[in-house]
Parts: structure tokens; sequence; C-alpha cells
């Protein structure tokens, strides 16, 4: 069978994954067993997530009815019913559900009725509580099926420390980072001198180790030190796999939606208040403006290094007319010419127009010339790819140490 659930977690505390882990030793508990435990990311635009719009699935032997009991039981014991936002959701079925219903979840947005129906054509068991949304991310998760597939392992904290700060050691956390590079990812950023995999959120998690496989993940942790967990899972995930992204053009582009968009870079970017770096890109007759926002750091400079001209791709979600950028690849290079009235060859001043199509003229002594000044300024950006350092990057988002990214 597959336990799916959802939506038990909330910004003051609790954890979905924590849920899971605690039910997964208590299925083994009970004699049954655990054969893998998922953790699947969904749609990251959606406005009613409580951090990162996580739900599990656990695949599982033994006895559906005392499995769904058992899963229900702990969901009423740990999730954080106080939030207006938490609305927690349990399924068990004996059924593979259509992916189609994942892969609608990790990319476009879903109704409870949609979860229902299908639930109830498979013949699944199913609760919900409060307004029910957490069937949402369950049926989600036991829907899934990742064409690519990652790993994390958490580690959690004992319950007496839920909401203290958290005693993981620094320099291990870099030189584990150093050690596994590129088979791990976003331990830390050294860039930026950040701790990328330790939260800050009063939430049952200690650290976080996400990897290509359980080897390179457990070599890493094992490098980690840090104040005692109460338990570690390993996770099948589809983190880092691009898995929210559709192909998309300027001018039909959705709300809360993530894409690929090919364009034309049509100016100069500019800096916005607050750091913010901003452009547009042009797809035919239609236009697009593109977001590189403050917490993408270094990134901007890249963004900054566009020129009018430039064929680039640019991945992100689409939000309030606007692609958050992610990452951007640079196509096709174009020439950075810089156009300028000439010098006066009699006096050393610069000329200013004489008028359209009419040349160039000297204020001081008049002389003429038909000739501007044209500069090509050397380009600081090859072709290629670009994207943001691991202190902005989405749980989803596909590093490029993953060997490119993955363009639907």
């Amino acid at each position: 069978m597959l336990i799916g659930i959802d939506d038990t977690d909330s910004p003051k505390g609790m954890c979905t994954t924590y849920l899971g882990a605690v039910l997964a030793r208590r299925l083994i508990q009970n004699h049954m067993r655990v054969r893998e435990a998922r953790l699947v990311r969904l749609n990251p635009n959606v406005t009613f997530k409580t951090r990162g719009n996580a739900a599990i699935a656990l695949d599982v032997e033994g006895d559906p009815e005392q499995a769904f009991s058992l899963a229900c039981d702990i969901v009423e014991e740990l999730s954080d019913f106080s939030c207006e936002n938490t609305n927690p959701g349990v399924v068990v079925t004996e059924k593979r559900l259509d992916p189609a219903f994942y892969r609608q979840a990790v990319t476009d947005f879903c109704e409870i009725d949609e979860a229902v129906n299908i639930l109830d054509r498979a013949g699944a068991r199913y609760k919900g509580w409060k307004n029910r949304r957490g069937l949402i991310g369950a049926t989600a998760a036991v829907a899934s099926a990742f064409p690519d597939t990652t790993y994390e392992i958490l580690t959690y904290r004992e319950s007496s420390r839920w909401g203290t700060k958290r005693e993981v050691d620094r320099e291990s956390l870099f030189t584990s980072e150093e050690a596994t590079y590129p088979h791990t990812w976003d331990t830390v950023d050294f860039t930026n001198q950040v701790v990328v995999c330790v939260p800050h959120t009063p939430d049952p998690v200690l650290f976080g180790i996400r990897g290509e496989s359980p080897s390179w993940i457990m070599m890493a942790r094992s490098a980690i030190a840090s104040e005692k967990p109460a338990l570690e899972q390993i996770w099948v995930t589809n983190q880092g796999t691009d898995a929210h992204l559709l192909p998309g053009t300027c001018g039909s582009l959705c709300e809360g939606l993530s894409y690929c968009v090919q364009g034309i870079v049509t100016a100069s970017p500019k800096t916005t208040i607050g750091g913010h770096v901003s452009f547009s890109i042009r797809d035919g007759p239609a236009e697009t403006r593109c977001m590189a926002y403050e917490p993408t750091k270094n990134f901007r400079n890249i963004v900054r290094g566009l020129v009018p001209g430039d064929r680039i791709m640019v991945v992100g979600s689409y939000k309030k007319e606007s692609i958050n950028l992610e990452k951007i690849c640079l196509v096709s290079p174009a020439q950075d010419i810089h156009v300028k009235a000439p010098v006066c060859a009699a006096c050393s001043r610069r000329m200013t127009s004489a008028g359209k199509d009419k040349g160039f003229k000297c204020r001081t002594c008049g002389a003429r010339s038909k000739d501007a000044e044209v500069t090509e300024i050397p380009r600081t950006l090859s072709a290629g790819w670009y994207e943001v350092p691991p202190t902005a990057r989405r749980h989803l988002a596909k590093p490029l140490c993953r060997g490119g990214p993955a363009i639907p």
C-alpha cells in the first residue's frame, strides 16, 4: 500500500516529514515493512503553503486498515491544528493512482474535489481535517512518479529542544560540502559564506543533506558535528529536478506557474529600489518582465551583464506579471555596441547631434562630421547557464552541478 500525508505543520512548528518519519517507525513496530519513504515537493507558488509545500508518501507492506488507523492517530497527535492554514489529509491506497494528478499538483493547481474523486474511484481510504486541503498533497504524493530522483537525509531534534537554538558545528558543514560536492549540494553557500541546510524555524528538523544517492548523503552526514538527533530518515525526493517547470512563451504565462521561456533582451537591466534587478525579454510581439530580487545576491551581477539583443532562456515562477528568476541561459550573446557623438578634431570637444540624419556639429568651432564614434565593449558574460546561489535556490530547482537543467 501507499500512505500519503500532507499539511500537518505550521510556521510555528511541526514538520510533515518528521510526522512521516515517526509513523514509519510505528508501522515497523507493528510488524509492517516500510520499503520507501518519499518526500514530494509540489507547486512552490501555492499561496497557502506553510513553507516548502512538501507532502510525504510511504510504500508499506502490511494491513491497510491498521496502517490507516495509525496514520490518522499520529496526525491527530502531532499536527498543529491551532494554525488556520493547517488542514491535514491522510490517504491509504492499495492501487497506484494516475501520476497525472501528481504532475498537475507540482506544475499547476488542484482542487480538493479533484483529489476526492480520484480517491473514491480507486477505493482508497482517506480522511481530511478542517477544510481537508491536505488531501490534495496526500493524493499527489501517493500518485507521484519521479522521472528524476534525488535523496535527502533529514535529522530531527529531541522534542525538548524544539524552538531552541540548534547546535550544529558550522566548520563541519563546510568541510562536509567540500568533501562531497557536487554529489551533494546546498549544504552551505561558499560564495556568500552562509549555512543553508540548517533551518531557522521552530520545527523538529536539525539539518538536512541533499545529494544524488544515499551513499553520498551518508558520507556527507558523517562529517557533521551537532547535538544528538532524536531520529534520522533518508527520503527519496523530487528536489533538485526542475519538476515544477513548464514550457512557456511571452504573453501566454499564467500566474503562479513556473516556466522556461526564450526571448531577446530588449533593454539594459536596471537596478531598482531595494537592489532588485529587472529587465524585459521579447518573443515575437509579446514582452515579459524578468526579476532578480535582492536575495539572489551575486546572481544579480550576472543579470546586470546582459545587453540588448542577447538571446536568452529564463527559468522561474511567473508572479505579479514578472518571471522571478531561478536561472538563465545566455544562448546567443549580442555585441555590446556603444554609439556616441564624435570628438571634434579641431578643438577636442565632443560634438552634438545636428538633427535627424544631419550628422554632428561642434558647438565651439562649428566643425561637422557624419560619422559617430562606435565602440564595442568586451562582454563579461559568455554563453551558458547561470543560477542563483544556494541561499536563494528553491527546493525543486535543479542545480547546475547535476549536469544541466531539465528543460521541458
